[in-house]
């Protein structure tokens, strides 16, 4: 890709009480992406310390309070506009993704221009915890019901967003499942998907540090897959359909 092109990606992290990773994930990003957007959704531990040991090599969001993964992405894509960038790489802080594969992103954009990018996880992984099995497994059912579309992993923060093409970001939640969220308001948008395989890291399960509640996670999940099957009958697949067939007739 040309570098007018790639001066236009920014990589966007949310991060919240991951310091034990958050230094050497920043620093390991800088090396692949000079333009870093890192956003404390309210951190308690020393992460705030950290980020501003960095100077200006990135560019900082805090708000003070925690408002949850979904409201961290919408203000760090927020703040991506604002700077002039046409795509953001979302990663995320807890050392589970690589930034060595930001290149494959990058390559992926340029062979499918405006399209989004996702990170595609080999859930048979070392240490991948059994419940994150399953439920992408049961995330990638019901996306395809609400879309139409087979993606083989629709959990992954790891992805490149088009921000010009994004769905508007009237988020049902604010929580990390509102990445399942866009992902499905870009489906419906007629935005092409396209998955790519990516490396991932997970610690054994006594040094791994998760935000993750099982039950009334679970329960949200649960709760959003139905307000968005409804919203697909009435509106998603009907818009996606007439999207297509305008483009077949262009």
């Amino acid at each position: 890709m040309n570098e007018s092109k790639t001066s236009k990606i920014c990589v966007v992290m949310p991060t919240y009480n991951n310091d034990g990773t958050l230094r050497d994930v920043v620093g390991r990003i800088l090396q692949f992406c000079p333009d870093v957007i890192v956003v404390n959704d309210g951190c308690t531990d020393t992460s705030a310390d950290i980020l501003a040991s960095f100077g200006d090599k990135i560019t900082i969001v805090d708000y003070g309070k925690n408002r949850g993964k979904g409201h961290a992405l919408k203000q760090g894509f927020k703040k991506a506009k604002e700077l002039g960038f046409d795509y953001a790489i979302t990663i995320d802080s807890d050392g589970q993704h690589f930034p060595e594969d930001i290149p494959l992103f990058i390559m992926a954009l340029e062979q499918n221009p405006n399209a989004m990018i996702v990170g595609s996880r080999n859930l048979n992984e070392e240490n991948m915890p059994g419940k994150n099995t399953f439920a992408n497994k049961f995330s990638n059912f019901w996306f395809k019901v609400q879309t139409g579309v087979s993606l083989p992993d629709t959990q992954t923060g790891y992805r490149l967003y088009p921000l010009k093409n994004l769905p508007k970001m009237r988020f049902l939640t604010s929580r990390y499942e509102a990445e399942l969220e866009l992902l499905v308001g870009a489906a419906w948008r007629g935005l092409d998907l396209i998955p790519i395989k990516i490396n991932v890291f997970y610690p054994k399960a006594e040094e791994r540090v998760t935000h993750f509640r099982p039950f009334w996670d679970f329960l949200r999940i649960s709760a959003l897959n139905t307000v968005l099957c409804i919203l697909a009958i009435v509106y998603g697949l009907p818009s996606r359909a007439i999207r297509r067939a305008r483009r077949r007739h262009e």
